[in-house]
């Protein structure tokens, strides 16, 4: 019997991406495909890139290069895939530029991994001969995508991505996504509540439905009638075994009424909204043809926290958007203290070619890009702790996730994505428990579990652990 081949997956970026690698191990395990933890093991390294951060595409030709040096000093041929958005929007330019690259595939193509293998192998070392697929294709990947396995499954742990909608059609003026994802395309309702009826299966108990404007989901139901967020949200709550669903990334022009009465309606939704803003100038916004304002965006969270008072908000913003003034990014640091925040994400505008904001007059210095965002980054890291600090004392439920770095102690995460770290047997993973928050870190918070139960993803008891399981002591994530 021959030795399974290896297969090695670096991702980069955003959550979709580690949905994506997943599917690709899972697609490429019924090729006789074992994943290691090391490039140096595997057979097959395949890069899976993201476009939206800061020379996206330099860090994927200096990873390349890396993989050559190690090939070389190893003295062993290694196949060598680059997939994602870089791999879309460079194409043909990536063979040229790294001649140890076998295959670059699109994020709507990687479904096809198995015969782009095979071709590959067959030109064997003819690499100037390497294979590009990046057409958006007809067919849905998602119906010739193999499914994972229940050991797979388990493996990965309790919480899951599940990718219900790709693509965009916003066309932000500083964003790749439309290019390298294609428009705005929604899986059907019936499929997705089968892979996470899958999950669920395997022992997964969240689930965070994910797309490039998730909110903008618009599937069809088994009758082809139009299905919404909401809609689906309800459909997936009904599963058995999930207790908690999550949702990112939205866009502030689609939260409808529908979506926050869910909010208000479905205990399983958890309380922490991740609505990206980007800037807080309304001069701005329409520069970067966002289609909201600030008033809207101030209007949507009294909306969303009036039906739900326990939400916390997480964003994104980019600072050094060309032409942005002073004035300009008072109004983003106005916005963000008006709001307050549990969390963001906060970049300096860096320009992706081929957008249209890479071309806009007033692209500003480095030195003024990196003032305001130490500045707005401050401000943003005083808010979380502020709202972390709040937790002190308080009791709520927490999904055991995974082992912490010390013996006996588990970490879980909080309804607003806070990592708990408690003493509980490694059994526990996978069960929901009640803690009371006693200790509070930059990082972390240590709690102590009430009564010693956990539950599983139906609300039942799983398990009642005695002894020292919930007596309060410092524990460190």
């Amino acid at each position: 019997m021959s030795e399974p081949r290896k297969l090695y997956i670096k991702s980069f970026g955003c959550q979709m991406n580690v949905y994506d690698a997943q599917r690709m191990t899972d697609q490429l395990a019924h090729e006789g495909y074992v994943e290691t933890q090391t490039a140096e093991d595997a057979d097959l390294v395949i890069l899976n890139t993201c476009h939206i951060r800061e020379k996206a595409a330099e860090k994927v030709y200096s990873e390349l290069g890396r993989l050559r040096k190690s090939q070389d000093e190893l003295g062993r041929r290694q196949m060598v895939a680059v997939a994602g958005c870089v791999a879309q929007a460079e194409g043909a330019e990536i063979i040229k530029r790294a001649r140890s690259v076998d295959l670059v595939v699109g994020p709507q193509s990687y479904h096809k991994l198995p015969e782009l293998i095979a071709q590959a192998e067959l030109r064997g070392s003819n690499r100037r001969a390497g294979i590009v697929e990046t057409e958006f294709p007809v067919e849905d990947k998602f119906d010739h995508l193999a499914a994972p396995s229940r050991a797979a499954i388990a493996k990965r742990g309790p919480t899951a991505f599940v990718t219900v909608q790709e693509g965009c059609d916003k066309f932000c003026t500083f964003c790749v996504v439309p290019y390298t994802r294609g428009a705005e395309v929604s899986r059907p309702v019936a499929k997705i509540v089968e892979e996470v009826r899958r999950l669920a299966d395997g022992g997964v108990r969240e689930v965070t439905l994910i797309g490039q404007n998730v909110n903008a989901y618009h599937g069809e139901d088994a009758a082809g009638r139009p299905v919404n967020l909401p809609g689906l949200i309800r459909a997936i709550v009904e599963v058995p075994g999930i207790a908690r669903v999550r949702y990112t990334t939205s866009h502030p022009r689609d939260m409808d009424e529908e979506l926050i009465a869910a909010h208000r309606d479905l205990p399983q939704l958890m309380p922490y909204l991740h609505l990206p803003v980007q800037s807080g100038s309304n001069r701005i916004l329409a520069a970067m043809n966002r289609k909201h304002d600030r008033e809207l965006f101030f209007e949507t969270v009294e909306r969303v926290r009036a039906a739900r008072p326990d939400i916390a908000f997480s964003s994104d913003f980019i600072v050094g958007f060309p032409g942005e003034t002073d004035e300009d990014f008072a109004d983003t640091m106005d916005l963000v203290e008006k709001v307050r925040f549990a969390g963001a994400f906060s970049f300096k505008y860096s320009p992706r070619p081929g957008t249209p904001a890479a071309t806009m007059a007033g692209q500003l210095p480095e030195e003024v890009k990196s003032q305001r965002i130490y500045a707005l980054q401050a401000l943003l890291d005083r808010q979380k702790a502020e709202f972390d600090a709040a937790c002190r004392g308080r009791r709520f439920d927490i999904l055991l996730e995974k082992h912490g770095k010390l013996p006996g102690q588990l970490i879980g995460r909080s309804p607003w994505l806070q990592s708990v770290v408690v003493l509980a047997p490694p059994e526990a993973i996978g069960t929901l428990a009640t803690v009371e928050v006693r200790e509070v870190s930059t990082k972390s918070m240590s709690g102590q579990i009430l009564g010693g139960e956990f539950f599983d993803g139906r609300g039942e008891p799983a398990a009642r652990f005695m002894g020292s399981i919930g007596q309060s002591e410092k524990v460190e994530a």
